[in-house]
């Protein structure tokens, strides 16, 4: 454990920053999931909107961001 004052504060943060991270990187991976299962237009519509999210806030990069997408989209067309 951190005995310097700064340092507790930035670990208290980070905890919180994670969790909302986690919540986020959480929601994109269901809505992919059920993108690709159900194949309907909303939801891919709302995975892409998810993962752009993400890649605005961060969480993870721009061209992760675009991969994922592009391959999300791939998988899509590819079972219709």
């Amino acid at each position: 454990m951190a005995n310097i004052k700064s340092q507790k504060k930035r670990n208290i943060t980070n905890a919180k920053a994670h969790e909302r991270n986690k919540a986020v990187r959480s929601e994109m991976k269901q809505r992919t999931k059920t993108a690709l299962n159900s194949g309907d237009e909303a939801d891919v519509q709302a995975a892409i909107k998810r993962i752009d999210t993400a890649a605005q806030k961060g969480i993870i990069h721009k061209n992760a961001a675009a991969r994922k997408k592009s391959r999300l989209m791939k998988q899509v067309n590819a079972a219709s």
